[in-house]
């Protein structure tokens, strides 16, 4: 299968195309490399893909998705049996600082890997969208046909407008796609400006780490080796028209969320970023910030029953292994 992955050296791209590899798919992957966090990482990803096996079934093109031209000349170039769209600007806070960069890369680029499924007809998109899209919803645990009309930051609504994107793309093109709103991903190569990967670097440092809200936050942290399962399980997972009980319309298009179905509290989160690295944080204290929500907390009931998955690695073994791996002196 010939397989296209947008933000390939990212963190989640990264270890997908080694997955995709280890079960000898042909994988195009494509990444703009930018410095929203040190792209060195980026680059120590790519490389790591380049020592696999297969390494001759990848491709990589430095490529931004918001560049309509080269998106268009790419689908012209290559016939993708499926395409796996994880590139996008990431984070909440970020999105308070530079809100373009989201129009461009969430909505500009996505428009454009739409229109590319379109017209080279591919035969699912799998796209990342994020339970950051539930906001403040009191109901819980999240259901993916709760409403989520009320994003309290722009990172959020840009991926709500994904999904309201693809669906009518599914709805006028009959285009398969598949919504996977993953649940606070972490572990070995991940992105530098999360939480565990900031506390972890300041504990083993021995300098204070800001624990916002005074600790009072849960989220289902959802490790990565679970997380690439869970995508490749729904590559393969090709939706077929689908009624709701919103609308006539029944196009072929899933949502899903991808998550541990098991809220941890950032007290007991830092507890064991603690256990695992043999020392105490120091901690400083800071109200809630803007665009963060208290918790998370994934109904994963669609995804077990529908594409026959459930996320299972527990905290203190997902942490282990990442503070494992930042010891070994693989971090940025």
């Amino acid at each position: 299968m010939k397989v296209l992955v947008t933000g390939a050296a990212g963190f989640i791209g990264f270890h997908l195309t080694l997955a995709l590899l280890d079960r000898d798919d042909e994988v195009v992957g494509i990444d703009n490399l930018n410095d929203y966090y040190n792209p060195v990482l980026k680059q120590i990803r790519l490389n790591k893909i380049a020592e696999h096996p297969k390494n001759s079934h990848f491709n990589f093109i430095k490529a931004d998705i918001s560049d309509r031209a080269l998106m268009e000349q790419l689908f012209a170039d290559h016939s993708f049996d499926v395409v796996v769209n994880l590139a996008a600007q990431a984070g909440v806070r970020y999105s308070l600082e530079n809100p373009h960069a989201y129009v461009d890369s969430n909505l500009v680029g996505f428009v454009n890997i739409l229109e590319g499924c379109r017209r080279s007809k591919v035969k699912h998109l799998v796209y990342a969208s994020s339970s950051s899209v539930y906001g403040m919803n009191v109901k819980q645990p999240f259901n993916a046909e709760d409403r989520v009309d009320y994003p309290i930051s722009l990172y959020a609504a840009t991926k709500k407008s994904n999904e309201l994107m693809a669906h009518s793309y599914s709805h006028l093109y009959d285009i398969p796609t598949t919504g996977l709103r993953f649940f606070t991903v972490y572990g070995p190569y991940g992105r530098p400006d999360m939480a565990y990967y900031k506390f972890t670097k300041a504990i083993k440092n021995g300098v204070p780490i800001d624990v916002y809200n005074n600790g009072d936050m849960k989220r289902d942290f959802t490790y990565i080796d679970d997380i690439v399962e869970g995508v490749v399980r729904v590559m393969d997972k090709i939706p077929t028209p689908h009624e709701n009980k919103y609308s006539a319309a029944k196009p072929p298009y899933r949502l899903y969320n991808i998550g541990n179905n098991n809220p941890v509290s950032l007290r007991d989160f830092i507890t064991a970023i603690e256990g695992a690295c043999g020392s105490k944080a120091k901690k400083n204290f800071l109200p809630m910030q803007p665009g963060d929500v208290p918790t998370t907390f994934a109904d994963i009931d669609d995804l077990v029953n529908e594409v026959g998955f459930r996320p299972s690695t527990s905290i203190t073994s997902g942490i282990c292994k990442f503070v494992n791996w930042y010891g070994r002196g693989k971090s940025e």
